[in-house]
């Protein structure tokens, strides 16, 4: 810029002499420094006005800058689950590409792989103002895109979520869409939450124990594999206050990648799939019929010499015993006979009312989305109230199964299950559903399960381990497939003073020789209990003590051992008689 400066007048002083030169050049300066900061001002009012009437880079851009940055997921010890970072963006303006644009396309097939030559080029010759070549750009990318030197191409910041765990209880974090908002899980339900301006991006802290999740997810994925389960769930909740420390569904998926994850892969069988799992309501069943009175005394017995027949329906035992059971070996041998009868002298309406209070009839309550209805009984028919005592004919999640335990052991106390870490002293104050002596009385028979019964492999030394197998037929087309099931483990431990229901479940495993052939619960799921307890226990603060258990001390008397010179005359006794 030239500026052109007038002569300066010469000045004189006050008594009509010349000013000195000091002073003609103090008044030279100073109309130079006033066209300058003129000069400056007309400079700064353009640039403001291309500032208002020019078009944004990028609409993603700017709306970023708009939408608070979304807050962190972390474990309950703070480790990252799900967090927010700087990403890039490649966008083109078509009309201000000013190199070849066939070649230009050429290039940029070369370079970001996804697209063809034809597909660039109709992109560069298009009438869009702007159009995205790459999102989430990695910056090696950007550096490469870039070197192509087209003024045309745009390169912008935008924020990316990223899950550091990969597939690391997936289906509880959930994704999120291009624009950074939740999809599913948990980064749906908290998305609020985790976009609040007031909280400036505070993390959310989960329920989960990352150390324990990665236990659970190794160890499940493994007898997934090695019994080529079709699928597979597994939680550890905390009886106390219904945190879920850890939760696995299989398969499951990448959520840093889910355009390349299979959709059937997203269900998650904890909360969204129902199943019947068999033998594990026994334990419910009978808590039910201790609270009830119907079930006044452990050396009540009843008659599973030979298969029940209701009507056209037959009730079989796998285990037939071919004798008559007291209350801890109907449970020790899981026998349905024995279950069934004890069912029809609770009858429907205390069956029913029962499974209500446990949240059976209605979806578990917890922050993800689509969690499943059971299947709960239209009718409540004779037979009806029985097979379900034993888990057949109705249908409930695993997490719902979960809950069910954890009040069974913790008291009597049912609370809904979270994924949100809940405080010392915050947790829920839920639902009584049994009293405390019947909880403590469950105590012991579980434990007597896995100590004396079909859930021996799954006691974990010092951890005193108790809960039930559950096998169960798979439903299928006309009927149920004898060769598929679904096998289920559901635990707690210490028994003594429990802290955590561990649930495992496969759907239609296949025996190999690890489990002798067989596919039952026993032998493909308690295992995997037994193998979680030992790797999670201690970093969940349970001390293994093997001087500590339950005591059984009044219900061991009576256990039939089969090598006793002679069995009780109970053969006489009939079903309902107190020996």
């Amino acid at each position: 810029m030239t500026v052109l400066v007038a002569p300066a007048p010469r000045l004189r002083s006050r008594d009509g002499n010349r000013a000195s030169p000091i002073a003609v050049a103090h008044v030279r300066l100073m109309i130079l420094t006033l066209l300058f900061a003129a000069a400056i001002c007309v400079i700064v009012a353009r640039l403001a006005l291309l500032a208002v009437m020019a078009e944004p880079a990028q609409a993603t851009s700017v709306n970023a800058m708009l939408v608070p940055l979304r807050g962190d997921l972390v474990d309950r010890n703070g480790a990252p689950l799900a967090r927010t970072i700087d990403a890039w963006s490649i966008g083109v303006r078509p009309g201000k590409v000013i190199g070849d644009k066939a070649q230009l396309a050429q290039m940029l097939a070369a370079t970001l792989p996804g697209h063809s030559a034809a597909d660039y080029a109709k992109m560069l010759n298009s009438d869009a103002k702007f159009t995205y070549l790459k999102r989430r750009a990695v910056p090696e990318l950007v550096a490469a895109v870039h070197a192509l030197g087209e003024p045309g191409i745009e390169f912008a910041r935008e924020p990316q979520r990223l899950y550091p765990q990969a597939t690391l209880a997936a289906h509880a974090l959930g994704f999120v869409n291009f624009d950074g908002q939740g999809i599913s899980g948990a980064e749906l339900i908290l998305n609020k939450q985790l976009t609040d301006p007031a909280r400036r991006g505070q993390p959310v802290a989960l329920s989960i124990d990352l150390r324990a999740q990665a236990a659970l997810e190794s160890e499940l994925g493994a007898a997934m594999t090695s019994f080529q389960a079709r699928g597979a769930a597994g939680v550890i909740l905390d009886v106390a206050t219904g945190e879920v420390m850890a939760m696995t569904s299989l398969p499951t998926f990448n959520p840093n990648n889910v355009k390349g994850a299979n959709p059937e892969h997203f269900r998650n069988n904890v909360t969204q799939s129902v199943y019947e799992l068999g033998s594990t309501f026994k334990p419910l069943t009978m808590a039910f019929a201790i609270e009830s009175g119907v079930a006044p005394s452990m050396s009540k017995r009843y008659d599973a010499t030979q298969p029940l027949q209701v009507g056209a329906f037959r009730i079989r035992d796998d285990h037939a015993q071919k004798r008559w059971l007291n209350i801890p070996e109907t449970l020790i041998h899981s026998s349905n006979i024995a279950t069934a009868r004890i069912a029809d002298e609770l009858g429907k309406d205390r069956m029913a009312a029962m499974f209500q209070r446990l949240g059976f009839h209605d979806r578990m309550p917890i922050e993800l989305n689509g969690a499943a209805k059971p299947l709960w009984p239209q009718y409540w028919a004779r037979t009806t109230v029985m097979t379900t005592a034993y888990g057949h004919g109705i249908a409930v999640t695993p997490l719902h199964l979960a809950s069910a335990y954890a009040a069974m052991v913790n008291g009597g106390v049912w609370r809904p299950a979270t994924l949100q870490k809940v405080e010392p002293g915050k947790a829920p104050a839920g639902q009584r559903v049994i009293s405390e002596a019947t909880s403590a009385r469950m105590r012991q028979l579980l434990r007597l399960i896995v100590t004396h019964g079909t859930g021996s492999k799954a006691d974990a030394p010092g951890y005193r381990v108790g809960g039930k197998t559950g096998t169960a037929e798979v439903p299928g087309r006309g009927g149920y497939q004898r060769n598929k099931n679904v096998s289920t483990f559901a635990a707690a431990f210490p028994m003594d003073a429990p802290r955590y229901v561990v649930l495992v479940m496969l759907d239609s495993p296949i025996g190999n020789e690890q489990s002798a052939g067989q596919s039952t619960a026993g032998w493909t799921a308690a295992p995997v209990v037994n193998r979680v307890v030992m790797r999670t226990g201690a970093m969940l603060g349970v001390v293994p003590d093997e001087r500590r258990d339950v005591d059984v001390s009044d219900l061991t008397p009576l256990l039939w051992e089969p090598d006793a010179k002679a069995k009780p005359a109970t053969a006489a006794l009939g079903a309902g008689v107190d020996e």
